[in-house]
């Protein structure tokens, strides 16, 4: 349970009697309590996939069959099989979406003055030129950098953070290294990579989603030997 979910839990506990005027519901005890929160549990995670057209008749029929031990129209069995298919091509959906909104982005990024444009597809923005070296594929390098989103959605940052961070130069998506290895030291650029060259059709970490191109603001601090 997260823990939103348990100080939702809490605060029901505390406030048993607590009385929701609009539907006239009171949470008279214990049991009440836990079983609203629950709910808000269930219907949080459904939120989260994406179900917003949900047949609450149909769902809560099935709930209380479940619960009470009653003949079901569907075994264990279908129902996963119901849900895979249902979620695999919800899946394809989104994932086709956002190569659709990846590539209509960087045709119109690649229009704006100062947005170089390379064969790979990569695009990048010298806000700094730096004055150091660049890097080879055999090198270190320490970077501070920004990721987000097309929508400006930050999923990493080593600036929050508090400190930069050093990899292999080819130890980072194909993005970033053809970005690096054009790179000098002391650099700061701004890359927009379509999602061939970032974390393809499986996205990852569960924050950034399948077919994403993402946006990075990168500073090459130092080659590292």
């Amino acid at each position: 349970m997260s823990i939103n979910i348990k100080i939702l839990t809490i605060t029901f506990l505390l406030l048993p009697s607590f009385v929701f005027a609009q539907e006239g519901l009171k949470l008279n005890n214990k049991i009440d309590s836990v079983s609203y929160a629950l709910a808000i549990s269930i219907a949080t995670k459904i939120k989260k996939q994406g179900l917003k057209d949900i047949n609450l008749k149909a769902f809560n029929k099935a709930f209380d069959q479940v619960i009470n031990e009653e003949s079901v129209l569907m075994d264990a069995t279908l129902a996963d099989e119901i849900l895979k298919d249902f979620f695999t091509n919800k899946s394809n959906m989104t994932a086709q979406n956002n190569l659709e909104e990846g590539t209509k982005f960087l045709e119109e990024n690649g229009k704006k003055e100062g947005i170089t444009t390379l064969e790979s597809g990569l695009q990048y923005k010298v806000i700094e030129a730096g004055t150091g070296a660049i890097p080879t594929v055999n090198d270190q390098v320490k970077t501070h950098y920004r990721g987000t989103l097309i929508d400006g959605t930050v999923f990493d940052s080593s600036y929050e953070r508090g400190e930069p961070i050093t990899f292999q130069v080819t130890g980072v998506i194909k993005g970033w290294t053809e970005a690096l290895l054009l790179m000098k030291a002391g650099a700061k650029w701004k890359l927009f990579i379509p999602a061939d060259l970032a974390y393809g059709s499986k996205g990852a970490g569960g924050v950034i989603p399948a077919n994403a191109a993402l946006i990075f603001d990168i500073e090459l601090i130092s080659i590292e030997k």
